[in-house]
Parts: structure tokens; sequence; C-alpha cells
């Protein structure tokens, strides 16, 4: 057994090389790509750091995002395949990346156990086979890629369009596809049939002879309903899904897709009770699809589920994998404290340090029209108000990654654009309002921030390569959850408080992230009925308050659930029980 947490996609940049920095402990993350301009400009700083040759992809030359992605998953490839064969050639010396890959591993590990105990044998020919055997059975970290399946945009040249298959969202699945890597590619964000379908032309995506799949396929998902529909959607085209990777609706970092108000807990519970089932009945299509194929396969192959988003203490971790039963867990914004492991810059990660709980926040700053994580003081809110103030509101629209709005223009552009908002605002201007009336609608037009650029340029700026004039405000999307952790860390003290050996929240008080997550959605729901108090009608009355019904039952799902095993695990004695009565009470207040 080797390591239960993975390090999720963070942003655009801030992971975009976290498997050079993890993957040979043994430990897997996830890298996006989205933005083939960031791959390019990574893979030219890590080939020129390891004095490797490096020639660059031009946009003028054929299909070239999908190559400039391959060409850096297989760079990274490379590099980790350098440093775990470097790696596994020391000798057991403490200090060492050897001994610190097992050093890394939970106490429960069968590797950290016999890790342990050969370093109590004496020298000899007995303690030289117990290390060859050690050296033999570890295994690196995957290096995974995300996909925002609906950050697809059309791309055109010369105003001719390129084709269905040149999309952005298919140009950088092909990426991955015709790369080395061995590992998985996560679909985020919502479902897109047609990207789905293009998959299926893909030979790495099916098993091979010997049962076998190359590159695996991971849902990222927020409910049971919408993660069977997407799997019976690809088992009919003989796509397997290797993982269900369960995210909180709220309570994570990037975008927020709210459920309607389906809590972690009962959704973590339907999975535990129809994980087999589904795993049947998915096999049963996905079999019959593949002979099809002629290809033959006997036994459904493993199916994971993990869970993310909010996790904070050993104790979280270990009541998800003891009680839900789920294979791993995700800890993602915790690490945007460790600069060994991920990309912020020295000015926005001395704020995260400092930053109190109401530093974090939902909110509207995304041109996708979805709720956005946001951190109160990060340097591109500062580059949005000065704009304001100088009367240029709105972004340069470069990258173009986020274009869907057409409401003024043939071709879409992006809302947090420059162009976009001047034409609103005119808009705005001519429909007489009352001066409170204009200043909410023109707060609402010019809360948007160019992501694109915001959560690539801290990478830019921890590594030295901004080009001249180029932006420097950051965009950062943390999770609530990073408001407890108040200083910055090391990789092998954020490891050792996930498994237990070290409380780096030992002195601070937090809620339990059932609870934390709860009365996110419980404020979600408030501002929802506040949004439309002016202006509701039944169908939207009727949402809401089967909403706030749909909490109601979770809650009673956690009441039911510390009953029955406060006696048996210290784990819900840290969700302590007045804080669930208090925010049912907050709930019964909440009037539609």
């Amino acid at each position: 057994m080797g390591h239960n947490f993975h390090i999720p996609v963070l942003g655009l940049g801030f992971s975009i090389d976290t498997p050079l920095k993890v993957a040979r402990y043994g430990i897997s993350s996830v890298v996006s790509i989205v933005d083939d301009e960031l791959t390019e400009r990574m893979r030219a700083y890590h080939a020129k750091e390891n004095n490797l040759s490096y020639h660059p992809i031009s946009k003028k030359e054929n299909d070239y995002r999908a190559h400039r992605i391959t060409a850096y998953l297989n760079l990274l490839d490379d590099l980790v395949n350098q440093q775990f064969t470097d790696l596994k050639k020391l000798p057991f010396e403490v200090g060492n990346d050897l001994c610190k890959y097992f050093e890394l591993l939970p106490e429960d590990s069968q590797l950290k156990q016999g890790y342990d105990l050969m370093m109590e044998y004496p020298e000899g020919e007995s303690k030289v086979i117990f290390q060859n055997i050690l050296r033999s059975s570890i295994k690196k970290g995957t290096i995974d890629v995300n996909i925002m399946a609906k950050v697809d945009k059309m791309n055109f040249k010369d105003d001719v369009f390129t084709g269905q298959e040149n999309t952005d969202a298919l140009a950088a699945l092909r990426g991955f596809a015709t790369s080395n890597l061995q590992s998985s590619l996560i679909l985020s964000a919502g479902m897109n049939p047609h990207l789905y379908g293009y998959i299926a032309n893909f030979p790495d995506f099916f098993p091979n002879e010997n049962g076998e799949i190359k590159k695996k396929i991971i849902l990222k998902v927020s409910d049971f309903r919408s993660a069977f529909i997407q799997a019976k959607f690809l088992a009919k085209k003989g796509l397997w899904i290797s993982e269900f990777r369960i995210e909180s609706g709220l309570n994570c970092g990037g975008h927020a897709f709210a459920t309607e108000g389906f809590l972690l807990g009962p959704i973590l519970e339907e999975f535990k009770q129809k994980r087999n089932s589904m795993v049947d009945e998915l096999f049963q299509t996905y079999s019959n699809i593949l002979a099809e194929k002629n290809i033959t396969i006997q036994t459904a192959p493993l199916q994971r589920v993990s869970v993310q988003g909010g996790i904070g203490t050993a104790k979280e971790n270990e009541f998800l994998l003891n009680y839900y039963k789920v294979d791993g867990t995700g800890w993602g914004s915790p690490f945007l404290l460790v600069p060994e492991v991920t990309n912020v810059d020295d000015e926005t990660l001395d704020k995260l340090t400092i930053a109190k709980e109401e530093d974090y926040y939902l909110s509207n700053v995304s041109p996708l029209g979805v709720l956005f994580n946001n951190f109160k003081y990060s340097s591109i809110n500062n580059l949005k108000d000065e704009r304001i103030a100088k009367g240029r509101p709105g972004s340069p629209c470069t990258k173009k990654y986020l274009v869907s709005n057409t409401e003024f223009t043939t071709e879409p552009i992006c809302t947090a654009s420059r162009e976009y908002q001047n034409l609103k605002i005119k808009q705005l201007a001519s429909l007489n309002l009352t001066e409170a009336d204009y200043k909410k609608s023109f707060d609402i037009i010019t809360e948007k921030v160019c992501l694109c650029e915001g959560l690539c340029s801290a990478s830019y700026i921890k590594y030295d390569i901004l080009k001249p004039k180029e932006n420097k405000a950051v965009a950062i999307c943390p999770g609530p959850n990073l408001a407890y952790f108040s200083k910055t860390y090391s990789l092998e003290e954020m490891a050792k408080h996930i498994y237990g050996k070290l409380d780096l929240l030992a002195q601070i008080k937090r809620p339990h992230f059932f609870i934390k997550e709860l009365n996110l959605y419980i404020d979600y729901l408030q501002t929802e009925i506040q949004n439309h108090i002016a202006d509701i009608n039944e169908k939207k009355k009727k949402s809401l308050i089967n909403f706030k019904q749909q909490l109601q039952e979770g809650i009673s799902y956690y009441k039911d659930l510390y009953a029955q095993v406060s006696t048996q695990t210290l784990f819900l004695k840290e969700m302590n029980y007045n804080d669930l009565l208090a925010s049912e009470d907050k709930l019964k207040q909440t009037l539609i």
C-alpha cells in the first residue's frame, strides 16, 4: 500500500509542474491542460533547467495546441522517470530521497512497515536482499491531467472554422491521448457529449491483451445520479470509468458547482450503498461494446471512488476511508501553502498565511458565469479596482479560452474583456436607471476578471519568466478550508498532518468539514432567496423549497450518523452536535 491521497488540479499554474516535485515519492497529482501557452512556456523553462534541447512549437504550426500539450506531458514523463530511476539507485541513508519516499508513507502501509523493519536489521547479506525487495516494490505517482469539459472554444483560421476536432477541449484531449503518459484523464465541470465520444478514437483508453488500460478516465462528480448517467454514456462507447472523484459542491477550491442541496455525507452514503450494483450494470454494457470491437474482457476493471473538498484533519481523512470505504482522498488548497509542491508567488503566499475565514468567499468573478471561490486580497482584485477607477474596466483578452458571449458581437467574446464591459456599460447608461440600480448593475458587469492570465501569473513570477509588460496580477482560488492553515509548510509536514503523525491545526478552532459545507449551503440558499426576492416565480420558489428540504434531509442523515457511530470512532466527536443543531436552527429560520 502506498499513499491514499492525491493532489487535485489547482488553478492553471499552481500545480502545472507539481508532478516534478512529488511523483518520485509515489504521490499522484493533477496538471491542468487548458492553457497550451502555459504548457509551452513551462516546457521551455524545465528543458533549460535540465540542460535539454527545446524546440518551440509555434502557433502557426498545424495542430499546435495538441502538439504543445503532448510535448510538455512527454517532458514531465521523461523527467519524472529519470528522477525515479535516480532515487531507486540511492543507498538507504536517512535524509536522502529514497528514505524520504518511505518516511512520507502512512504508518499502516506495508512498505513503510517493511522499511522500518529493514532499518533495524544488522548489516549483512539479508539486509541487502531486504533493501532490493523494497526498491523493486515502490511505484512513482501518476501525472494525471484535467480537462474542464465545457471549456471548449471553437477555433477559426482566417475566419474559417477549423473543425469540431480542433475545439479547445478536443485538441487538449488529443494532446494527452497521444502522449507517452500512463495515467488518468480527469473530466470535470459537466458533460460534453462530443468530447466524451471523441475519447473512443484513441486506443490507449481501451484495454490491451492483458486487460490493462494505459490511459484511464476519472470523472469528477458531485452526486451519484449524474455520475451514473455519464458513466453509462461512456460505457456505451466502450470506455470505462476507473474512478469517480466526488467533490463537495461548495467546500472546494476553484469553480464551485452547487448541488441541488445534496450534502457530501449523503452523497458518499449513496455511493457506498450502490457502487457494487453500478459496477455490475456498467460492466454489462461495457463488455458487450468491447466484444463488438473484438476485445474480450472477463472481469470488470477496478473502479475507485475518492473524495475531496474541505478535508482538513487526519481523523476526517481516516473516517472517509474507513466508514465510506473510499479508496482515496484529495487534498488541494492546503498544498498552496507548501512552496516546494505548488507555484504561489511570495506576495500572495504571505497574504494567505495571515488570512481569516471572511477573506475567502464565493464570487461571480468567473467569465464562465459559474460561482468561483475567491480570495479577497488577491492582486487581480486590486488591478480590477484600479482599472475601474481609471475609467477603463475590463481586461485585454489575449488567450480567449473563456469566450462565450455573443450579446453584442457575432464572434464570442469574454465577459471579463474590456470590449464586452465597455459595450455593456454603454447599454446600461441608456436605460435611465436610478443611481442605486445603475451602480448595482455596473458592479455586476465589472466584477468579472481575467482568469486566463490571473491563474497563470504566479508561476511566471515564481520562476522569473514574466515577459516585459506582462500582467503580474495573480488570481487564486482556494477553498474555504485554507483559512485554518496559517503558515507555510514542507511536504513532509503536510504528509504527516494528513496521516495523523503531526497536527498542524492543533490550536485552531475549526468546524467539522461536514458542518462547514452545510453552513456554506445554507448561506448559498439565503443568497439565492435574497437575489430573487423581488421577482420570484412559482417555479423558482418550488426549487428553493426543494433545496431547503434536501438540506434538512442531510441534517437528519448527520443526526442518524452521529448516533450510529459516535461510540465507535473518535472522528464524529469532532463534529460538535450542538454545531449541527445550530445549523438546523439557521436553516429553519431561512424563510422562503
